[in-house]
């Protein structure tokens, strides 16, 4: 089932919104110019938006495409899809997440990297 957006979380202190706009572009459509608000970066590729938050977790970035129109059905292909391009390690969540599901499930996510994609404990908070 498609998820209504999609949420990844990217490390690496090299990997800025100009890189990420690049693969947008590439992936999606042209993005519009970045508007800068306090610590948030968002602008649009095609016609979708995008947020880009960076540190957001630690020294994790996180990328944020706010409809269910993108290339990526889910997290999890959006996360392959972006370490193919940025080679960068990846985190998402193993599917779309709500409170109802429990905090146990909050800290499951899948990271994708150099060693392969596999389920992880990331207690983000």
């Amino acid at each position: 089932m498609r998820q209504p957006d999609i949420e990844i979380y990217l490390k690496d202190a090299d990997v800025d919104h100009t890189l990420i706009a690049k693969w947008l572009a590439q992936a999606i459509g042209p993005c519009s110019a970045w508007q800068q608000r306090g610590q948030t970066w968002k602008c649009h590729a095609g016609n979708i938006p995008v947020t880009w938050i960076p540190k957001a977790v630690g020294k994790w970035n996180s990328l944020l495409l706010e409809s269910d129109q993108t290339p990526w059905e889910d997290d999890v292909s959006c996360a392959r899809a972006a370490y193919a391009a940025l080679d960068v390690e990846v985190r998402c969540a193993p599917g779309s997440w709500s409170e109802a599901d429990g905090e146990e499930d909050a800290d499951r996510w899948i990271r994708v990297s150099a060693d392969g994609e596999e389920e992880i404990t990331w207690r983000t908070s």
